[in-house]
């Protein structure tokens, strides 16, 4: 059997243990699904790795991917790259022109390979600018482009496979696999090292946490590969021996659940929001006994706890709404999907509970580039799941909570350290703990809750500690609030910057007979409008001590997005500019 150390030996290790596997990665071209073996993905490697060769690329060199959309191209150049010993340079694919000159002169990419077109273009705009870059190649058929079956092709001929061997066995597991650059809130992106080793101990750390039906998975992946958290998940599938296939796209993820029917899908809690007021709407729309069911159902699981903790009675009714009701939820996601893993973002506690009570458990951890990333998990198993927790720290991984609060981590899952930045490196690592720039705690039974972002922390002219994390995720539970910001830093109070859920506020406006406007902009004025977002922020505020309430509010007829600049690519605020963006609503809030 193949010993697993360094990351290209995943896929060799899944041919020994679970022979070929049809279906290892899978993506839709032109409405069909295509499909690739365990034994085919190790050819196709191969063929990359000693094209590489035959194109000069040294142990070292950096080869960028961008692509628009997982795919099992993206997984093949991974593997060809990493077998020669040179490094992969994963890039988010909706970044600025700006970045990705920085990202790719500040790696010294040699070659860089694209999904589309409209990438094509944003590199074709600044590849001028970078000096090392010697060529493009594109997935897709391009006109005017250097396609990938290019390497493919010149990869055919195995008569240098011996020095791919060679480079192979010369790959240590210390060596750097890959530089990521995180998005970050401010600042110029900082280039993640992350080592085989790094990567390889988190999959192997963390899979014992996965209840996988080894060999027998079906997964449904669509978050982006470019990020840590599903790349390494990846590779965690090919460990468990799990069939893989690639979302066409976020907006066909229905359609895709319903095709593919897989067991297990990873999320972000923005998304798992989204599925769940998509269900809830059409839950409002039934009538009679069907409708009483259903949100007889809701508030059934939104006070599910694991475990048998709520008693028999609660559970003979749980297992009522489960035939009755939330199997038709399970039926709408596919049918057969019984895990979700979620991460990049605090889970709202009753989206834990409801979907668990569906039978569709989803399982928060919690980590970052910069840990591999994972540093805890939940596990429904050996009562390993609590709510409104991100699980125990998961093996061989060390975690101390600083006297601030800070959560500290050490162990082989933390980073090798920024790419030509000693400096930042010497800050945030010290004695070999990584400073996360997370405040948490742990609970009695040894379960980690995170409670804000250290930096985010703000006080009121008062004095009061602000934790605007822990009211943002709150005020988010409202239909009404697609994405808030709490300001008041050096403030008399709290307040916020509010992008209504526009879509969901038309609904209302038709079943009440109101009319909100069209625009975004007419919306946002909308005195009703205003007065029923009101209602929502006073029914929430109750949650929190007088200090910490939202005393007053802007709504802002943006939406925002990575594009506009108020995300970053995993779907976290970019609060400096958010503020700079709304600096007027900031003066006419507080003066």
């Amino acid at each position: 059997m193949t010993s697993i150390t360094r990351l290209f030996d995943f896929p060799y290790y899944q041919q020994d243990k679970y022979t070929s596997i049809p279906d290892a990665l899978t993506t839709k071209q032109n409405g069909v699904w295509i499909k690739t073996s365990t034994q085919e993905y190790i050819a196709k490697a191969n063929a990359v790795s000693r094209a590489l060769l035959k194109m000069n690329v040294q142990k070292d060199d950096k080869i960028a991917i961008i692509s628009t959309n997982n795919r099992t191209e993206w997984n093949i150049m991974d593997i060809g790259v990493l077998q020669t010993g040179a490094q992969t340079v994963p890039i988010y694919p909706t970044i600025s022109e700006d970045d990705y000159e920085y990202i790719l002169n500040h790696s010294g990419a040699m070659y860089c390979f694209v999904s589309d077109a409209e990438v094509l273009r944003k590199v074709n705009l600044i590849k001028d600018k970078v000096s090392t870059l010697k060529e493009v190649y594109s997935f897709n058929e391009i006109e005017g482009c250097k396609n990938w079956n290019e390497l493919l092709i010149q990869g055919v001929d195995t008569g240098n496979q011996s020095e791919v061997e060679d480079r192979k066995n010369n790959v240590k597991t210390e060596d750097l696999a890959t530089i990521i650059y995180t998005s970050g809130t401010t600042g110029k992106p900082k280039g993640v090292m992350l080592s085989h080793k790094n990567i390889v101990s988190n999959v192997l750390d963390s899979a014992s946490r996965i209840p996988f039906e080894a060999g027998k998975s079906r997964a449904l992946s669509f978050l982006p590969i470019c990020h840590i958290f599903e790349r390494m998940i990846l590779y965690l599938y090919q460990y468990y021996g799990v069939s893989v296939y690639f979302g066409e796209s976020i907006d066909k993820i229905s359609d895709n659940l319903k095709e593919v029917r897989p067991t297990v899908i990873t999320a972000v809690p923005r998304l798992l929001e989204k599925v769940y007021d998509k269900i809830y709407a059409k839950g409002t729309e039934l009538t009679g006994i069907k409708k009483k069911l259903f949100f007889w159902a809701i508030d059934l699981g939104l006070v599910y706890e694991p475990y048998g903790k709520n008693g028999f009675w609660y559970e003979f009714q749980l297992k009522i709404a489960r035939k009755l009701i939330f199997s038709k939820w399970k039926e709408g996601l596919g049918g057969n999907l019984d895990l979700m893993v979620s991460g990049s973002a605090a889970l709202q506690p009753r989206l834990a509970r409801v979907f668990a009570a569906a039978e569709i458990p989803v399982m928060e951890g919690y980590g970052l580039t910069e840990t591999s990333p994972v540093i805890s998990v939940n596990d429904m198993r050996n009562h390993g799941f609590k709510v409104g927790t991100v699980g125990k720290v998961i093996d061989n991984v060390e975690v101390l909570i600083a006297e601030d609060g800070e959560i500290l981590c050490k162990g082989p899952n933390v980073m090798m350290g920024y790419y030509k930045d000693e400096k930042l490196t010497n800050e945030v690592i010290t004695d070999g703990y990584f400073h996360t720039g997370d405040i948490g705690i742990f609970d009695e039974e040894g379960f980690l809750k995170i409670t804000d972002r250290k930096k985010e922390m703000f006080k009121t002219s008062g004095g009061k500690y602000i934790a605007p994390q822990l009211i943002e995720n709150t005020m988010k539970q409202s239909r009404f609030i697609e994405q808030i910001m709490v300001i008041g830093d050096g403030q008399k109070m709290p307040a916020a910057f509010i992008q209504p859920s526009f879509d969901f506020i038309k609904e209302w406006g038709v079943i009440h007979g109101i009319d909100v406007g069209k625009s975004n902009e007419e919306i946002v004025s909308n005195e009703k409008v205003i007065a029923r977002i009101q209602e929502e922020i006073d029914s929430l505020n109750e949650k929190f001590g007088n200090w910490e309430k939202i005393k007053r509010f802007e709504l802002t007829p943006d939406i925002w997005s990575i594009e506009g600049g108020q995300l970053t690519p995993t779907l976290k605020l970019k609060r400096k500019i958010v503020m700079e963006k709304y600096i007027d609503l900031f003066h006419k809030i507080y003066n």
